[in-house]
């Protein structure tokens, strides 16, 4: 079996990309263990007429199976858009973490959760393990968008509406969801979305190059 993996991987040297993805982890870890005090709240008017609802929780949790899910199966079937997405997602978060390095920032938003239910419950949990701060640009919400973009540009699913159409309600439910669960505001959405859009400009940028696109116009098994 063993032998079996390292043929593929031979075989198939683009997966090594997502090592990466291991880098940027590692680096939101560091971050979270020294984390700064923040310097700068973010909120809106828009904040105050959001009302917390913790069965938004449920699209919420949704982003940790939507975001490991494809970069499987990239990974698994197409050279390009494992790149892309790799790309996309962990190069984005990085500048998310350089971001929060140099501009620490937080939120004053959360509101003591009175409900009992399982939904209720899970928001604190999460609130217990993921503090207010780290939050602008939202990797929650960038990494969502650079997902719905990789997927429903993909080949394989142009013609899939019900992928297209998961792709879509997540991409609005994902975000909406971080501003109903009050896990962040909607300036941190905001520019969670610039951010990826932002990267999604550099990336044709890279592959339009004469570099990038010999790199990419290699065989999907180089």
């Amino acid at each position: 079996m063993t032998k079996e993996i390292t043929a593929w991987v031979k075989s198939h040297k683009y997966c090594l990309a997502g090592l990466y993805a291991l880098v940027f982890l590692a680096g939101f870890g560091i971050l979270e263990l020294v984390e700064p005090e923040p310097k700068y709240y973010m909120h809106s008017s828009l904040d105050d007429l959001i009302p917390f609802n913790e069965y938004f929780v449920i699209p919420y949790f949704l982003w940790y199976i939507w975001i490991p899910f494809f970069f499987l199966y990239f990974m698994l079937k197409d050279k390009d858009s494992f790149l892309r997405y790799n790309f996309l997602i962990f190069v984005g978060g990085t500048v998310c973490l350089f971001i929060y390095a140099l501009w620490p920032n937080g939120l004053e938003l959360r509101q003591e959760i009175t409900s009992n239910n399982i939904c209720a419950w899970i928001v604190k949990t999460i609130r217990s393990i993921d503090p207010p701060c780290n939050v602008c640009p939202s990797i929650h919400v960038s990494s969502t968008v650079a997902a719905h973009m990789v997927v429903i540009s993909y080949q394989d699913f142009k013609h899939s509406r019900l992928v297209k159409t998961l792709s879509w309600i997540l991409v609005i439910l994902i975000p909406v969801a971080t501003l109903f669960i009050k896990q962040h505001s909607v300036i941190d959405v905001f520019w969670g979305l610039v951010l990826s859009l932002v990267m999604a400009l550099i990336w044709e940028i890279i592959r339009r190059s004469p570099v990038g696109s010999r790199f990419l116009a290699k065989s999907t098994h180089g």
